[in-house]
């Protein structure tokens, strides 16, 4: 499927709607935000058990949530969605860090304001550090909502699962910049653009590959997660275009919430609050190294 994306201004409205519902936090929804981006994670290192099993991949479900191993300073390494469904006893936190400690692995924790009090204790008591800040981003979506990209003529598709290597090529070097790509980084982003519940979207400038993003469904929420684009085309509307190709496809398939991450203040963020997101509330990623 094809969405073709007119020359318009960035500076414009980028979406309509006929309403506008306003999101009010509370547990219940910050849970089924984060485990919606936990599963997306538990699948891509389900894949990789199951096509690489020399990588070692590995999930644990623990304290409410998921802790994922998926390769040394993997982004999808982390434990996500912990304390959202009551305190976290000591045992559960000694299983989370051996979980990773036993793999000479950092413990990295995404936790949501809203996590139980107890989880941040063992945090202060443990010696964790703050290592970085992510606004979680959503709005409602609906069957009358239109949205369209900016700037110049991109062409964005939904890539089959057999022309995924290009997908992954692409996405990757968007995330790695100037700086080569590793070749294990490529097999997790292969796995997780292969698992189960994710869509790939690749945009083209002019026909050359210009960035990509994902689009994980998952009980209702559409995760908008993913995304990168090449530096050569940066600048130029590509990831207007592919946010609103994979809205469109959000409200093809009955999803009634769309949820992004982005840093606190970034390009990303102002991309984003174009298309009607706003900021939910900011996670705290915690940090832990071993001796």
């Amino acid at each position: 499927m094809l969405w073709r994306v007119p020359g318009a201004s960035h500076k414009g409205c980028v979406y309509t709607a006929q309403t506008m519902r306003q999101l009010l936090l509370d547990l219940a929804l910050s849970r089924r935000i984060e485990l919606a981006e936990a599963k997306a994670a538990v699948a891509c290192a389900e894949m990789l058990c199951k096509h690489k099993p020399d990588f070692g991949a590995a999930v644990l479900d623990v304290a409410g949530g998921y802790a994922v191993f998926a390769g040394a300073n993997s982004p999808v390494t982390q434990a996500v969605g912990l304390g959202l469904k009551g305190p976290v006893s000591e045992e559960e936190f000694s299983q989370l860090e051996n979980f990773y400690k036993s793999r000479n692995e950092a413990a990295r924790i995404e936790a949501s304001p809203l996590a139980d009090p107890s989880l941040f204790k063992h945090f202060a008591a443990n010696g964790y550090g703050v290592t970085e800040f992510t606004n979680v981003m959503a709005r409602v979506v609906s069957a009358q909502d239109k949205f369209t990209g900016t700037n110049c003529e991109i062409r964005v598709e939904r890539v089959p699962r057999n022309a995924i290597d290009v997908w992954v090529r692409t996405v990757s070097q968007g995330f790695a910049g100037e700086q080569p790509v590793s070749a294990d980084i490529l097999d997790v982003m292969g796995m997780f653009a292969m698992a189960e519940g994710i869509e790939c979207y690749l945009a083209r400038v002019d026909g050359a590959h210009a960035g990509g993003g994902t689009l994980a469904i998952r009980d209702g929420v559409a995760g908008l997660f993913g995304a990168g684009t090449l530096p050569s085309f940066r600048n130029r509307g590509v990831q207007s275009a592919l946010l609103a190709a994979r809205l469109a496809r959000a409200v093809e398939v009955g999803c009634d919430l769309a949820v992004c991450l982005a840093q606190p203040g970034s390009s990303s963020q102002r991309n984003i609050v174009r298309f009607g997101f706003s900021v939910l509330y900011t996670r705290v990623k915690f940090e832990r190294h071993w001796q």
